[in-house]
């Protein structure tokens, strides 16, 4: 099967599409990362684009925004993982990791180490949330309100404090005042603040595909924990893309929180699929 590399996100999105959106929940890490690169190519600094093709077919995609991890997504089988191996390392790349759904990513990862001799290690294992309707929530004091550019020093300290927490040990670090520009003044996503006398959550969107929406970073200072703020800015956030015309919004979770993950599910988010984070290191 012959894998293609790309320089165009549009031409990707477009050729892949048949793929991708058969699935779109558990595509949504390829799919939003493409679309931001298609509408705002400065929010990496590079990427490299890969479809594999089984005669007309597209049967498998793939991209990089160096350094991070490779994202897969869902293959039409386990040749299709092999076929891809095979390019990316007769191009000589030396891939610090693999992201995407299980058990593709398990698939390519143990393909992966055995070509390069390299060895594998899970560093976080996640779950893919989807959901179509929110459920009613309960009453939290304060008020939802769009994050502004008055709020950018707040967002960088909050959306840093959450890489701290929340990403695998070792994984590059993106930077908290980029992602927060990125949102707030290329317009890929936006940030909304819980409000209780006070800023007290966050929650925040990107990551858009052709029919939803990521939902994240959602951060609380540890003072304000455990008073329903988190989930009423999710809420909020959720609610606000549902009615903007969003077929669906998607979240991940660590599998190793079970608060998180009962929190959204009494939200109304419906698990999609399990996800793992592999980084590849020397043997």
């Amino acid at each position: 099967m012959p894998v293609s590399d790309l320089e165009d996100p549009g031409a990707f999105l477009e050729t892949a599409s048949s793929l991708l959106l058969a699935d779109e929940a558990r595509n949504n890490l390829i799919l939003g990362i493409a679309g931001t690169l298609r509408h705002h190519p400065a929010a990496y600094d590079e990427y490299r684009l890969w479809l594999v093709e089984d005669g007309s077919q597209v049967v498998g995609a793939a991209l990089q925004t160096p350094p991070y991890n490779l994202v897969l997504s869902r293959p039409r089988d386990d040749e299709v993982l092999v076929a891809l191996a095979a390019a990316l390392s007769t191009q000589g790349l030396e891939l610090p990791g693999v992201t995407g759904a299980v058990p593709e990513v398990d698939a390519f990862s143990e393909v992966w180490s055995a070509r390069a001799g390299v060895r594998r290690r899970r560093r976080m294992a996640q779950r893919i949330y989807r959901i179509t309707e929110l459920r009613s929530t309960q009453d939290v004091p304060g008020r939802a309100r769009a994050a502004t550019e008055a709020d950018r020093e707040l967002l960088v300290a909050w959306v840093g404090a959450f890489a701290a927490e929340a990403m695998p040990e070792g994984a590059p670090d993106r930077g908290a005042e980029r992602t927060v520009d990125t949102r707030l003044r290329a317009g890929s996503g936006s940030f909304t603040i819980w409000d209780d006398e006070g800023p007290v959550s966050l929650a925040g969107w990107g990551g858009k595909t052709p029919n939803g929406a990521r939902i994240g970073p959602v951060y609380t200072p540890p003072e304000h924990r455990r008073r329903g703020y988190g989930s009423a800015v999710t809420a909020a956030v959720t609610a606000e893309q549902l009615a903007a015309g969003r077929t669906f919004c998607f979240l991940y979770t660590d599998l190793a929180n079970p608060t998180s993950n009962k929190i959204y599910t009494d939200m109304g988010y419906e698990p999609v699929c399990d996800a793992a984070d592999y980084a590849f290191e020397p043997v």
